[in-house]
């Protein structure tokens, strides 16, 4: 059996993707703005919980606070973020979604 806590967080921040190939969509090599909506997952190995997830959100929400949060994120992707929160909280799983809509997620093999 696998067991897991999830935090979901969000925040806002622009960023751009200057080298967009795709014409339909050039308008990503500006600079726009999103809300990034943030999906944890973190194992846990019995139910009274080894981390408890309302400490796990604020400390990463502190973390984003500190670095992503009401920032231009040049070309950072979801996959960055994904990727950096991941590694950073020793996290199982990440997803991070533009605008609760389209995103990536990354997660341990």
């Amino acid at each position: 059996m696998t067991r897991n806590i999830i935090i979901k967080t969000a925040f806002e921040a622009t960023h751009h993707w200057p080298e967009c190939p795709f014409e339909d969509v050039s308008f990503l090599k500006n600079e726009h703005r999103h809300i990034f909506h943030v999906t944890m997952k973190f194992y846990i190995t019995h139910n009274d919980r080894d981390i408890e997830f309302i400490r796990k959100k604020q400390e990463v929400d502190k973390f984003i606070q500190n670095n992503y949060s009401n920032r231009f994120l040049g070309r950072t992707s979801c996959e960055d973020i994904a990727e950096t929160l991941l590694g950073k909280f020793a996290a199982c799983y990440v997803a991070v979604l533009e605008d609760n809509e389209n995103g990536a997620e990354i997660y341990e093999n």
